[in-house]
């Protein structure tokens, strides 16, 4: 039974998917998306707040509205960027640079840390709780036969780094709680849509999809599961 949960990036694709989905899931739950702007949307159980994903102390005030009634049983941290107006993913080492390794490895890697940081203490000690994180699958070192794409790359498996860790120090203190990252394969999105050309048939998802596949995943999880990532269908993608 989850009865405080926490969305951050509510208002993306994925991040509006968990909140439609953990509604209709959990009817009696509290739920509070967290996002750069509030969506219009309104749900009967979600409140919305604005977050600003750079400041950390908008990212401690968040944790602290989010567990203001009840410890938290499931955070999910659905942001994260691939590319931008401004640049596109590098395919060779020339397309390098300090910018964007800046912009990507905020957002994908110190971002979540920071949520990290100020979400976890929040969870719920005395019951099973779940913190999970968007990675990829690119972020895997053993599974990269393709290349490029350094920053994205290097960001995810910087980030999976960060929830192993994350993993070993709550599990001296939080016994039941599960930190892991999760890839929700390729989803319909703005973040997928220059790449969606090369996308095998029938593995492009809808966010609602993904989301549901997802969620059964994390409700199978255990703490010994703690520090890892999965996919969609429960695959462990390894490091």
């Amino acid at each position: 039974m989850m009865n405080n949960i926490a969305v951050i990036g509510s208002s993306g694709t994925i991040g509006g998917a968990f909140i439609r989905k953990l509604s209709e899931l959990c009817p009696e739950a509290q739920i509070s998306g967290f996002s750069r702007n509030k969506p219009s949307s309104t749900i009967a159980n979600a409140k919305f707040y604005e977050i600003d994903y750079t400041n950390e102390e908008s990212i401690a005030n968040s944790a602290e509205i989010a567990a203001e009634n009840a410890p938290l049983d499931l955070v999910i941290v659905a942001t994260g960027i691939l590319h931008n107006e401004a640049f596109m993913p590098e395919k060779s080492m020339k397309e390098l640079s300090i910018a964007k390794f800046q912009e990507i490895i905020l957002a994908n890697t110190i971002f979540p840390a920071l949520v990290a940081k100020h979400f976890l203490p929040k969870l719920a000690k005395d019951r099973r709780a779940v913190f999970a994180a968007l990675s990829a699958r690119v972020g895997s070192i053993s599974d990269n036969q393709l290349g490029g794409w350094y920053s994205y790359r290097t960001s995810k498996a910087a980030l999976n780094m960060i929830i192993k860790n994350l993993s070993i120090e709550m599990k001296m203190r939080y016994k039941q709680a599960i930190i892991v990252g999760l890839h929700p394969g390729t989803v319909d999105s703005r973040l997928s849509k220059p790449f969606q050309a090369n996308v095998p048939a029938g593995k492009l998802f809808t966010a609602d999809y993904a989301v549901a596949k997802m969620l059964e995943v994390i409700n199978t999880l255990t703490p010994e599961n703690s520090g890892k990532c999965y996919a969609w269908d429960g695959e462990e993608i390894l490091a």
